[in-house]
């Protein structure tokens, strides 16, 4: 009994902080005013903080206590609300749900109190923080202060603040519509509240006069107090399910559903009147009950969007961006499972829009717009499916900037970057590893956003596509089905067998005709391809790729083409059948061939027999289709770093070091007897080919920079090693140990280890080499006799 009292509470709570999260962030854009959310506010504070001293919740109590105090002192007109006192408050918030996250996992509160958050909040409550705040309607500072310490990850509060400039700002349009509360589970008798909650409690009446206290304001907040629903109010009228009872009942429902389906198939084999009556009696009611139990699974997409309001103003601020956020269709139902799998998508590509697409003010300026951009996030239903919308008036996708990026991250060549189409750019945003931003920060940077957010969305049978135009901005739209155990399929035949591909994954059906068949399948290097509409797609014979057999003609000699997506890409798959569409329930599959990656589960047909369901992303996967485009890619990319290698000679430098020259500054290498060098006003030369030409010995020059060189040392019968190279306008030798080899490589110095003659350190060969700067090394050699060489 005491889980299940704990549960309803946590459950209830989280619901009451939704909402006073949804009104926190109304008053700090302005759609709301304070007094309009005081009260309300209070009151769930007292209430949070009553049931926790009740259950034994110390720190979540001593919290909401806090919270309490600070709204208490509003409510006086000691202290005005001001943009910090928002932001603390949304701290509140955070630091309860840590708690209560806490509580759900070990029904006791942790041993987290929240010091430096409650001392804020009573700092904030003194009279002498609110002599230093600012009026509530005077803006806030562009940079938000730091958070206390111990508070959880949320936007910080800020110390009492002085009168401040204008900072980014955020504001969402529509209000999410009243959230209806049951009753929150209150103390008995014997555990009333404290007399001085119950005086702070009292009704706003008691207070002083509107021009002197927030509190005398007529109270209009559109969150119901948690009170404010009695066992003779509406929550009355509400229950609360557990949902592994709803998945019980959705389970009984799918064998249902099978059982109807067998009874269809059987009745058509019988001419027998009662019998179709009765089967249809039964298909009628399976029917109702399915609608209804699913129904009972289905919340609005409403309790992601309230999360939503949030994300923006916080990635807003960070960024110094005004936003506005616009909500549409929250009341768009959608399965509790799915709901689950959506929010983080969803927050992602919030913060993403807001993070790249909505330009700075002055840039939204410069362009004609208005300083405060527009995220719209819209939800409705279209057929078997729930579409969400994620669009943006910013700058649009920079399709240069994401080529240029998708290159040096090596995601694709420079020739097969130029090659891509402006929709195949766009989906270069949804690999492993790509971003677009210049350095990593708290909300972007390390490329591990999109492809996460298409490989959730398509676990759950759902696919992403983004659309975009410059100066415009973006719409990413998600599409994910309404339910996961009962799904629409369109079943196939192949090889004797039956399967069922997945509507979600069906993009259209072809008939290849027998005359057409030489035009519209074509033999590309043993790989089949359907060239349909101007548009050459990949071709699986689905009999070949199962090991059933080759597909099967019609009686006309025609083909059947399943046309099918995945992962944004399209292909289509050869099968002997199309049979017909019918609803299915999944069951899951053993491991054994869940790891074949061909199969997504299973179903019962009316027939009695088993169909296997088809892995659509994974069949294709399996035969290389859809890493097809990335083989390319890196193949592309690797020819591209191939082709950026550069040749470097290799010489061997004192004490066994390395050293690199680029062959691109070499002329020649030469060996000179010693004997021929000569000394010409301190410098060494040698007569070559008609001319002089000075020498530069590269070891002394490195060691003795600014001493001149000294008499060779090489023995008699060892010859130079020279390497001769154009400087200034001339010829020039560099004298060096011995040559090593030459490498190709595609080489990246690092400038840290760089000094005199040496522009840094580089790996060749597997080796740490240092790569001569030949040109800095001959001026600081080479300058003050250049003149004289030259006479």
């Amino acid at each position: 009994m005491a889980d299940e009292v704990i549960s309803e509470f946590l459950a209830e709570a989280s619901e009451i902080l939704d909402v006073l999260e949804r009104d926190l962030v109304a008053v700090d854009t302005g759609e709301l005013d304070p007094p309009d959310v005081v009260a309300g506010t209070f009151r769930a504070f007292h209430t949070l903080k009553g049931t926790s001293g009740f259950l034994g919740f110390e720190h979540l109590g001593g919290v909401a206590h806090a919270g309490e105090d600070l709204l208490c002192a509003i409510r006086e007109g000691s202290v005005q609300w001001t943009r910090p006192v928002t932001d603390v408050l949304l701290q509140v918030l955070d630091a309860l749900r840590a708690i209560m996250a806490e509580a759900a996992r070990t029904e006791k509160d942790g041993d987290n109190g929240y010091p430096a958050l409650v001392a804020a909040l009573r700092s904030l409550a003194s009279p002498a923080a609110a002599a230093a705040a600012e009026p509530a309607g005077k803006p806030a500072s562009a940079a938000p202060p730091a958070p206390p310490p111990e508070a959880p990850p949320a936007p910080p509060p800020a110390p009492p603040l002085a009168e401040e400039p204008p900072r980014p700002s955020f504001r969402p349009t529509a209000p999410p519509p009243t959230l209806v509360r049951p009753s929150t589970p209150r103390p008995p008798p014997p555990a009333p509240a404290p007399p001085a909650a119950a005086e702070r409690a009292a009704p706003p009446s008691a207070s002083p006069a509107p021009s002197e206290h927030v509190a005398a304001a007529p109270e209009k907040s559109r969150s119901p107090p948690p009170e404010a629903h009695g066992e003779s109010g509406e929550g009355a009228g509400t229950l609360r399910v557990p949902v592994p009872v709803l998945d019980r009942l959705m389970s009984l429902v799918g064998e249902l559903v099978l059982a109807r389906n067998q009874l269809i198939c059987q009745e058509a084999t019988r001419e027998d009147a009662r019998l179709g009556a009765t089967t249809q009696r039964i298909h009628q009611l399976t029917t109702g009950l399915q609608e209804a139990v699913m129904k009972a699974r289905m919340q609005p997409i409403d309790n992601v969007f309230s999360r939503l309001p949030r994300v923006a103003r916080d990635t807003a601020q960070a960024c110094g961006k005004q936003v506005r956020l616009a909500l549409q269709g929250n009341e768009t139902e959608l399965d509790k499972t799915l709901l689950e799998a959506i929010k983080d998508p969803l927050t992602h590509l919030v913060r993403n829009s807001v993070d790249h697409g909505i330009e700075r003010a002055e840039a939204r300026l410069a362009a004609g717009k208005p300083a405060e951009g527009t995220v719209t996030v819209r939800a409705f239903q279209d057929g078997g499916q729930v579409i969400v919308e994620i669009e943006d008036d910013g700058g649009g996708v920079n399709v240069a900037k994401v080529r240029a990026k998708a290159v040096s991250l090596g995601l694709v060549g420079q020739e097969e970057a130029e090659r891509l189409s402006e929709r195949e750019t766009i989906e270069l945003v949804f690999r492993p590893g790509f971003s677009t931003a210049d350095a990593v920060s708290q909300i972007s940077g390390r490329g591990v956003g999109m492809d996460v957010v298409r490989t959730n969305v398509e676990r759950i049978g759902g696919s992403v596509e983004m659309v975009s135009t410059a100066g415009r901005g973006s719409v990413c739209r998600i599409r994910v089905p309404l339910t996961l155990l009962i799904v629409p399929a369109l079943i196939v035949a192949s090889g004797g067998e039956r399967y069922a591909v997945p509507q979600a994954n069906l993009v259209e059906l072809v008939r290849v005709a027998a005359e057409r068949e030489s035009q519209m399948v074509v033999d590309v290097h043993g790989s089949l391809v359907l060239r349909l509409r101007g548009t050459l797609l990949p071709l699986l014979d689905l009999g070949k790729v199962l090991g059933t057999g080759s597909a099967a003609r019609a009686a006309d000699g025609a083909l059947s083409v399943v046309v099918l997506g995945a992962e944004g890409r399209q292909f289509g798959f050869l099968v002997d059948e199309v049979a017909d569409t019918e609803e299915i329930v999944v069951k899951a599959l053993g491991r054994r061939l869940q790891a074949l990656g061909a199969f997504s589960g299973a179903t019962v047909r009316g027939d009695g027999r088993v169909a296997l369901v088809l892995d659509v992303a994974g069949i294709a996967r399996r035969s290389g289709l859809l890493a097809e485009a990335d083989a390319r890619a890196a193949a592309s990319a690797q020819a591209t770093r191939a082709a950026a290698k550069k040749p470097y000679l290799i010489l061997r430098g004192r004490d066994d070091g390395r050293l690199a020259i680029p062959l691109s500054a070499v002329a020649r290498i030469e060996e000179i007897a010693p004997e021929r060098v000569e000394r010409v006003g301190g410098a060494e030369a040698v007569q070559y080919r008609g001319s002089v030409l000075p020498l530069v010995r590269v070891a002394q020059a490195l060691t003795e920079r600014r001493k001149r060189p000294r008499a060779p040392e090489a023995r008699p019968e060892e010859k130079l090693q020279v390497v001769v190279q154009e400087w200034a306008g001339r010829e020039v030798g560099l004298v060096v140990e011995s040559i090593l080899d030459v490498a190709e490589e595609d080489v990246t110095v690092d400038p840290t280890r760089a000094r005199p003659g040496v522009a840094g350190c580089a790996v060749i060969q597997g080796r740490i080499t240092e790569v001569l700067d030949t040109a800095a090394l001959l001026q600081a050699q080479m300058g003050p006799t250049q003149e004289l060489l030259r006479a």
